[in-house]
């Protein structure tokens, strides 16, 4: 029989403790809106529940650039009010999560001197186009209105202008059709799913009466409750005061299974490679190159856990269930990238890692999936004969104003529910961030009483530090069946006790969760079958599997990285 580790325990124990009462807000959805909002409102004292058909963080959340950027490109849609939200929003993430949020210089290359003035000016005239050429005057115009919209909370240079003989210099496997290029500085989210469990974890921690449970069902189950429904067969009858839809480009779905008929979502496909490509990765240096690729359309490659990130594609889709990285994407990236960089070989045998999501943009006639906002709105489905609750649903947003995004609607949901906000989230930090050092002298001094208190070395604690923020101290003081020493064969930059840890304390379900998720394994360049063995008898000893109930999950979670991945191992 298997059994529970100690995280799942708490959150069964959680929604169990809530018994018959009143629940003030019932959250469907634990990507980045829904974590945020959660945090929010349990900073406030509200009495709040999280629930999600998977993971905390498994859907779109997962399948984003993994960029806090300010949305440089909104400016062509003349979207500038979106662009001063996301470059404030930007800088507050490097402030408060800095374990995870770090700057990204990114460079534009510039192959003409003029184009795409005369659509820019259409733009201010509402005509929008998506397809375009971008000239060095517009792009100058361009970031030089990006930093004065970035300037709020500013942490990070401003642009500046590269020749052509600068840029071939800086990339010399780079196109030499180029004439400049722009740089300037965006950010990059290193492991997104993990900021998202620490959202869901800080919101548990500010409130002991709320809970969060990933893999349930959630329906309608009288006029004034939801079932909610765990894989396990656990049911737990809510009744909210209100119920917050963040189910992404799930919304329609789950608003049916709540009585409602909507049609709010109109889905937009984008997907992602990871190469590994020793040569492209030392060209690039950590930077990110932010690049044009056929029509106007925009592509990017940048340096990501020692491989090289590939996107992305923005093609209408429907399925979130089923999405992956296609034949045809794949062709288009590697073609991209030859035209941009005929200096170096890119062939599919670079390719290591894929993955693929559904943006839950609002449903729209535009034939291009570009020109749909990126903005976000909260339609309200007020309560009917059926359902005593009203429901609000979360449509479209981006990763990098989910703070903003989630204040705006605590803000709604606290007078309907006569509670006063008591604590800002503007400044408050993530999980890991807490009392990071943010200096070259603080983090010395960190790792120096570290490795006093814990005996692990400098180098050991220093690597902890960047992937767990100042959690990192917690995880080195671990004393469970494991010592740091203790490695994985081949992914050997994670021990035993830190996944030992983990597992038993960030609420890991299944062993998708621990690789695709709470760590990067997936993402490891040594990542091989020993290691997943390895970490399947883990996972047996905390459970009580027998062997063949371990081979079954391995197998499982080996099908779901080579078909939804592309990872072989």
């Amino acid at each position: 029989m298997t059994t529970q580790t100690s995280s799942e325990k708490d959150l069964h124990h959680r929604m169990t403790a809530l018994g018959d009462r009143l629940i003030d807000v019932v959250i469907i959805g634990a990507g980045i809106n829904g974590a945020g909002l959660f945090r929010d409102l349990c900073e406030q004292g509200v009495t709040c529940v999280i629930v999600d058909k998977a993971d905390f963080g498994s859907g779109t959340s997962a399948a984003s650039s993994r960029l806090i950027h300010g949305g440089i490109k909104y400016l062509e849609t003349g979207e500038l009010g979106l662009v001063a939200q996301s470059t404030l929003e930007r800088n507050l993430l490097l402030k408060n999560a800095p374990h995870n949020v770090t700057p990204l210089l990114t460079v534009i290359p510039i192959f003409s001197w003029v184009k795409g003035m005369g659509a820019a000016l259409g733009t201010l005239f509402g005509i929008k186009s998506l397809a375009r050429s971008r000239g060095a005057l517009l792009i100058k115009a361009g970031l030089a209105l990006y930093d004065f919209f970035g300037s709020r909370e500013r942490v990070m240079p401003k642009h500046r202008m590269m020749s052509r003989e600068a840029v071939l210099k800086e990339f010399p496997g780079l196109t030499r059709d180029v004439k400049a290029a722009g740089a300037y500085y965006d950010a990059q989210v290193r492991h997104p799913e993990r900021l998202v469990w620490e959202l869901i974890r800080d919101g548990l921690d500010a409130n002991p009466h709320s809970a969060a449970l990933p893999y349930c069902k959630v329906n309608l189950q009288t006029k004034d409750r939801i079932r909610i429904e765990s894989e396990a067969g656990d049911i737990y009858d809510l009744s909210p005061r209100i119920v917050v839809n963040a189910a992404g480009p799930w919304i329609d779905t789950v608003n049916g299974a709540l009585g409602a008929t909507t049609h709010l979502i109109g889905g937009s496909k984008g997907s992602h490679l990871l190469l590994d490509h020793p040569e492209l990765v030392a060209m690039l240096k950590g930077r990110m190159i932010y690049f044009e690729a056929d029509n106007g359309r925009i592509c990017l490659v940048y340096t990501y856990n020692g491989f090289a990130l590939v996107g992305t594609t923005d093609q209408k889709a429907a399925d979130p269930d089923t999405v992956s990285c296609e034949a045809w994407e794949v062709d288009y990236f590697l073609e991209r990238l030859r035209v941009l960089l005929p200096g170096l070989a890119i062939d599919k045998h670079h390719i290591v890692f894929a993955y693929s999501g559904i943006r839950p943009l609002p449903a729209s006639d535009a034939a291009n999936p570009g020109l749909v906002s990126r903005d976000h709105s909260t339609p309200l489905l007020e309560p009917d004969e059926n359902r005593s609750f009203p429901i609000i649903s979360l449509v479209g947003g981006k990763w990098t104003t989910f703070r903003g995004f989630a204040e705006e609607v605590a803000d709604d949901i606290l007078p309907l529910i006569k509670v006063k906000r008591t604590r800002s989230t503007r400044d408050l930090p993530i999980g890991g961030g807490r009392d990071f050092p943010r200096d070259p002298s603080a983090r010395a001094a960190w790792l120096t009483r570290a490795t006093t208190v814990t005996g692990l070395s400098i180098e050991r604690l220093d690597q902890l530090l960047s992937r767990h923020g100042t959690k990192a101290l917690v995880i080195a003081q671990h004393h469970g069946r494991f010592t740091d020493q203790d490695r994985l064969p081949d992914a050997s930059s994670y021990s035993l006790a830190e996944l030992d840890w983990i597992i038993e304390n960030e609420g890991v379900s299944t062993l998708s969760d621990l690789v695709l998720r709470r760590t990067m394994l997936a993402m490891e360049q040594g990542l091989s079958k020993a290691d997943l063995e390895k970490i399947g008898d883990l996972f047996a000893a905390l459970r009580g599997w027998t062997e063949l109930e371990k081979q079954q999950h391995l197998a499982a979670l080996i099908t779901e990285l080579r078909d939804r991945h592309m990872r072989s191992v």
